[in-house]
């Protein structure tokens, strides 16, 4: 173990004796409205067999709805972007759903992305170098793709499923480093999704710097408010319509 993983390890105690020490919710909150929680809702559609008239229906409903963002895998982002014209910000997913393509490959994807008009990307954190510790490589990850669309939003999904709460830490604290503007939980592709225990242990980390985005396995209006509760900015959801309605 290098100097550099001892450091970030000793960081990662500390915060997590903290925010144990503060508990999952640990202030007072005022609960958004039906309309307030459409706007921080990332409508999506990332089913492999989504077929071009969901799509479609999918970007009326985000006009009609006035959510946050439409959230479509890559090939439909330019379609979204014609049928939303500027009315709601189009947001794709990248290295999606493992997480394990090249950084190159990465970078290229969010690119072309960007070109073809996508406002927000999500980013999979490699999650097999999270686990092995290689925490350099998992910075350069997220930075090559920071460079690669410095006007987008971008945000990394941890997969928190699959990482310890400390590995939660620590890759909440190097989106923070190398750039980016969100931490995300859960590509709703394994074995688990957002948690108020995770949303809340990611918030304590990025502070108000950065967003938290809660998705995987929210379903219902309560879901969605438990999620706000415990500190996320943002939710994914393809339940949105029955989120606020």
């Amino acid at each position: 173990m290098n100097l550099m993983n001892k450091e970030y390890k000793e960081k990662a105690r500390i915060i997590l004796e903290n925010w144990q020490d503060k508990g999952v919710f640990p202030k007072e909150y005022s609960a958004p409205t039906a309309q307030e929680l459409a706007a921080l809702i990332d409508h999506t559609l990332l089913k492999p067999d989504a077929s071009i008239s969901a799509i479609n229906k999918l970007c009326k409903e985000a006009k009609e709805y006035k959510f946050a963002s439409v959230c479509v895998n890559p090939v439909h982002v330019k379609r979204c972007v014609q049928n939303l014209d500027n009315t709601v910000p189009v947001c794709t997913v990248i290295g999606f759903p493992l997480g394990a393509n090249h950084s190159k490959l990465k970078a290229a994807e969010a690119k072309l992305a960007a070109q073809q008009g996508a406002k927000e990307v999500d980013m999979v954190l490699n999650i097999g170098l999270m686990k092995t510790a290689n925490y350099q490589d998992v910075f350069d990850d997220i930075k090559a793709v920071r460079y690669a669309v410095p006007e987008a939003l971008l945000k990394v999904i941890l997969e928190t499923c699959l990482l310890s709460q400390e590995e939660i830490i620590i890759a909440s604290l190097l989106c923070r480093e190398a750039g980016a503007d969100y931490v995300k939980t859960s590509t709703g592709f394994s074995s688990g999704g957002a948690t108020a225990e995770d949303v809340s242990l990611m918030r304590f980390v990025v502070g108000e710097d950065l967003g938290v985005k809660a998705s995987g396995g929210i379903k219902t209006q309560e879901d969605a408010l438990t999620m706000v509760r415990a500190g996320a900015s943002r939710l994914g959801a393809s339940a949105g319509i029955s989120i606020v309605s």
